[in-house]
């Protein structure tokens, strides 16, 4: 599986559903999935966080195919996180967009927590 497409399909195969469910239960349209499948375009930040919660995969798999499939832990901030909470990743590791990549989701993340705290008082 060298795409994020691919993987898609995989997953979608795995939990025993038609693209067109998959497609409805995400509110993706047909033509997005099919430009996925070209190549014309990748989901963007927001739906591959969709996606990856909907699985129960990584990112780091879904996106980049490193490792097999695992389940999301947003609460275990080890994953990205050591005990000093600075990013635990080597930055030579990590290509510009990924590094990008991974910020973008921290803040989405903290966003999310902010939200899911105001809406709780």
């Amino acid at each position: 599986m060298q795409s994020i497409y691919e993987r898609i399909e995989y997953l979608i195969k795995q939990k025993g559903i038609t693209k067109k469910s998959f497609c409805e239960q995400l509110n993706i349209s047909t033509g997005n999935m099919g430009d996925w499948k070209r190549g014309k375009s990748t989901p963007g930040t927001h739906k591959l966080i969709e996606i990856g919660a909907f699985f129960h995969v990584s990112l780091d798999w879904l996106i980049l195919g490193k490792k097999s499939p695992e389940m999301v832990r947003e609460g275990s901030e080890e994953y990205f996180f050591g005990q000093i909470r600075q990013l635990n990743c080597q930055s030579n590791e990590l290509l510009p967009e990924e590094q990008n990549f991974i910020k973008e989701y921290i803040a989405f993340t903290q966003y999310r927590k902010q939200k899911g705290t105001e809406e709780n008082s």
